[in-house]
């Protein structure tokens, strides 16, 4: 199975808006919805609205924030100070790392909670309208893949076994690497940054791989980090059919992860870091990967 997926649902207002435009044409199998942000509710508003006149519900997942954004287990509503580098290293200090877990299963439980009840009002509605959806338990995956990290992975399986939930997905940001290569022309063109984050990434997959496999999930490889905030839509085309036919021969589910959501200048906050806002989220690279969306929806047929 293949899966056009894009990330931060609910980030913004913008942000929100040009990924329901991709809603609407029926570009996206999946969604990923941040529920810590202050402009969560409108935003689920804004699909909940447009859900009677969509061509089918993505399937939603709880995107877990845990690096920006607001906690909403602390009692004072601050914003989140933790970092992909404090979490890494928090996960190899003994001490540290069983208070950093205890800290992350609280603000775990709350988000799981939070978008849970935001997934279920969507596929209320979805039925009611007689809208196809086909999610039937809770999906998680994770902002800057942080559920991948040790500590947090522990603490996102301890909330799940102990709340009892039914999961029917976990994202495990395993990315083959052989196809990359493989397009020797492109080798130039992808940042060492992220050949790192895919080494890295792959390394810390196995647990989550075993896990998932123990649950009766099928296994799965993400594509989305070697071309990280780049998905732009030549290189997607050209890697596509050897993405697709690793994935296969290996037995395992594609998810093709994109970031087509923009934010506005004007939605500048506290709530995410200057320098994110500036790299990332304002970038005109957005706008190319809502290109790159487009067309990997038209290659697999739909």
């Amino acid at each position: 199975m293949i899966e056009i997926h894009a990330d931060d649902y609910a980030l913004t207002l913008n942000t929100s808006k040009d990924i329901l435009e991709l809603i609407k044409d029926g570009v996206l199998d999946g969604i990923s919805i941040i529920v810590n942000t202050s402009k969560r509710d409108g935003c689920i508003d804004l699909l909940l609205d447009a859900i009677p006149d969509l061509p089918f519900l993505p399937k939603m997942s709880v995107h877990l924030n845990l690096v920006e954004g607001k906690s909403l287990s602390s009692p004072d509503n601050r914003m989140i100070t933790a970092t992909w580098k404090s979490l890494f290293l928090a996960s190899f200090i003994p001490f540290y790392r069983n208070v950093t877990k205890n800290h992350l299963k609280a603000e775990i439980a709350v988000q799981i909670e939070a978008g849970n009840l935001a997934v279920t009002k969507c596929i209320e509605k979805a039925k009611a309208c007689n809208i196809r959806c086909d999610q039937k338990e809770l999906r998680i995956d994770s902002h800057q893949h942080t559920h991948m990290i040790p500590v947090v992975w522990s603490a996102l399986t301890e909330v799940i076994e102990e709340n009892e939930y039914k999961v029917e997905y976990i994202r495990n940001s395993r990315e083959p690497l052989g196809p990359f290569v493989n397009a020797k022309e492109l080798i130039k063109t992808y940042r060492a940054v992220n050949l790192i984050k895919n080494r890295l990434l792959y390394i810390l997959s196995y647990p989550v791989n075993r896990y998932c496999r123990n649950k009766g999930e099928k296994p799965m490889y993400l594509w989305g980090l070697m071309m990280s905030g780049r998905m732009d839509k030549d290189r997607a085309s050209k890697l596509y059919d050897g993405l697709c036919k690793k994935s296969e021969k290996d037995g395992r589910d594609l998810e093709i992860l994109f970031h087509p959501g923009r934010m506005t200048a004007d939605e500048i906050c506290g709530e995410i870091p200057r320098h994110s806002a500036d790299d990332f989220y304002l970038s005109s690279d957005r706008d190319v990967e809502k290109a790159g969306a487009i067309c990997i929806a038209a290659r697999s047929g739909k």
